[in-house]
């Protein structure tokens, strides 16, 4: 899957992917978007000042892919303190911030999941046997960009790989391994959130 994006003219970028590579991201974007699930703020109707106010929750999420994407923001997993009031009261900012951040986390984590989607569906038609060319504006590939890192960010938490050195035994694996789609899928989704970078610098 060579695929890789270039700069457009006047800002954006353009990849070409076939059926099969936009059927891919598809399904992982989708995925991603079952997994992070509605936010406590969506379930308050359409009064914009209950969404405004509603509280997230203040415990880490229990799935590990949940807890990669939603970290906790007061704690440094290289570094517990040994004082238990130090740590307690890292866990309480932690949680304070999170019942007042989850929820704008999880829609902008929703916001670009539903635009690689909807920009995909726009070209999946005339991909069918062969390619299509996919065009982002500046603001789409951003989206992306953004939804590239937490697909590979969920995708590392289902390997384990927390860091470079647990990737060189992936690159390994047999063919029969059924973890080896996954860290092909790891890859390219690297590649292409690279190139993409590579577009948006000036």
């Amino acid at each position: 899957m060579p695929g890789h994006f270039e700069p457009l003219p006047g800002g954006g970028a353009t990849v070409a992917l076939d059926d099969v590579e936009i059927s891919i991201i598809r399904s992982l974007a989708v995925q991603l978007l079952e997994l992070i699930g509605p936010g406590p703020a969506e379930d308050a109707g359409d009064d914009p000042l209950a969404q405004l106010f509603a509280e997230g929750p203040s415990e880490p999420p229990a799935d590990p892919v949940l807890r990669r994407l939603f970290p906790d923001a007061y704690t440094d997993p290289e570094r517990e303190p040994g004082d238990p009031a130090e740590a307690e009261e890292r866990r309480a900012h932690s949680a304070e911030f999170r019942r007042y951040t989850e929820n704008d986390l999880r829609a902008g984590k929703r916001k670009n999941a539903l635009a690689v989607i909807r920009t995909l569906d726009q070209i999946a038609s005339s991909a069918e046997g062969g390619e299509a060319v996919l065009k982002l504006s500046p603001e789409q590939s951003r989206q992306w960009l953004s939804a590239l890192n937490d697909l590979r960010l969920a995708i590392g938490s289902r390997l384990e790989i927390s860091d470079e050195e647990d990737t060189d035994p992936l690159y390994r694996l047999p063919d029969q391994d059924p973890r080896k789609p996954m860290v092909l899928a790891y890859l390219w989704l690297g590649g292409l959130q690279e190139t993409l970078v590579s577009t948006l610098m000036p």
